[in-house]
């Protein structure tokens, strides 16, 4: 008897905290990005930026103590659960898994890419592709060995940043050392003006050259964020296997404790990684600078169980998040779309003209308008557009983009 035909998860099919979790992240991923949309790249990648002051440096700081680091985090815990419901649901059907999951993670590379080289520099598509492989090693490995993993994974970059102070602290007086490190320190200062100038005053060939050059350094970058993306996969595909997140009123000791102990836990130790230092200059490579990367490494694990735990507890007050959810992989590249097309030279030219502490309400009426224009598509249409495509590229066939008479 032939296996039935493996589909796209049909609206019905869907788990809403799935949908909510999904729009809530994205929210926190533009008011992440912003930063990076409104000025150069680098200079929103080393915490609280020192030259700020007032009420600029308190959104910066709001936005790296709350906001940076656990929602790209979450990002990943959710790509883990899509492998782990794909992975079930290829089981079902007695459908080959590997083929299809390997054409979803070409198309999701050829998608970044193209966002990473046409858009905007700071794509995480890419890296998700890439690691994405990795997923494959594990996809028969016992549920509960998932979350041992994904935590030993998750803290191989905060063991690895580690050793790098400690060798940087003992060669503090190794001249040839010092001067390795300024010259990184030159280099990334180069870079950020190289930033400044193509995206800022640049024309669009100019911009994407250096997105080009953006685009390798993000790769070499994994050898330290590879882990901490992996290793969320991981635990998304145990929180998914488990049945946790498909049915949470279950596991109301597991959620409280999120709740109440990693959130307020995650909270402390980003407080003490900021009291060490909230800004992580490229000039420095010692054991006080890699303690506080490494401590607030660890908390953006705990504070993003946090939040996952936060919103479960109000997803039916959540539930107007769930369209934007859908369809965010098509909402992240307009994201990235609007935000270029308004701060970049070859658009409205506002580069670096947009105060810190503005970027934050831009990027909430900039949301508010993606959950609004998320409603009335999905009103018309089963997916987002970009979903539409990848969708149809991994499962080799079309499926009904349109809605019937207003019914999926």
């Amino acid at each position: 008897m032939k296996s039935p035909a493996l589909q796209p998860v049909t609206a019905a099919e869907r788990i809403v905290l799935l949908d909510v979790l999904r729009g809530f992240a994205l929210l926190g991923i533009l008011l992440m990005n912003i930063e990076g949309f409104a000025g150069p790249l680098n200079a929103a990648l080393t915490g609280v930026d020192p030259a700020l002051a007032g009420a600029d440096r308190w959104a910066d700081a709001f936005v790296y103590f709350f906001v940076q680091g656990k929602f790209y985090t979450l990002f990943s815990l959710l790509f883990g659960m899509g492998f782990a419901v794909m992975s079930s649901r290829a089981e079902g059907a007695r459908r080959p898994f590997v083929p299809m999951y390997l054409r979803r993670s070409a198309g999701l590379l050829v998608i970044g890419l193209a966002h990473a080289l046409l858009l905007w520099s700071g794509d995480i598509l890419v890296s998700y592709a890439l690691l994405s492989l990795l997923l494959l090693a594990f996809a028969e490995a016992p549920t509960r060995w998932l979350p041992v993993l994904g935590v030993f994974v998750y803290l191989l970059a905060s063991a690895w940043v580690l050793l790098f102070g400690a060798i940087g602290t003992f060669a503090q007086h190794d001249a040839n050392f010092q001067h390795q490190l300024s010259e990184v320190a030159a280099q990334w200062q180069h870079a950020l003006e190289a930033q400044r100038q193509a995206f800022g005053a640049g024309s669009y060939a100019q911009a994407t050259v250096q997105r080009a050059a953006d685009l390798g350094e993000a790769l070499r970058g994994l050898l330290v964020n590879g882990p901490t993306m992996l290793g969320m996969f991981l635990l998304g595909a145990w929180f998914l296997r488990s049945g946790v997140i498909a049915a949470p009123e279950r596991h109301a000791r597991l959620f409280a404790t999120l709740r109440w102990v990693a959130l307020p836990v995650g909270i402390a130790l980003m407080a003490l990684s900021y009291w060490i230092s909230p800004w992580m200059d490229p000039a420095r490579l010692d054991i006080p600078l890699s303690l506080a990367w490494a401590l607030a490494s660890v908390a953006n694990l705990l504070m993003c169980l946090g939040y996952l735990a936060w919103v479960t507890r109000w997803v039916a007050q959540l539930r107007w998040l769930a369209p934007a959810g859908r369809m965010a992989l098509s909402n992240y590249l307009v994201q990235s779309l609007v935000c270029t097309l308004l701060f970049y030279g070859y658009g409205a030219g506002l580069f670096e003209q947009l105060p810190r502490v503005w970027q934050l309400p831009f990027a909430l009426c900039l949301f508010a308008l993606q959950i609004l224009a998320s409603h009335v598509w999905l009103r018309v249409f089963r997916f987002g557009p970009v979903e539409w495509l990848w969708r149809g590229f991994t499962y080799l066939q079309w499926p009904p983009l349109r809605r019937r008479n207003g019914v999926a």
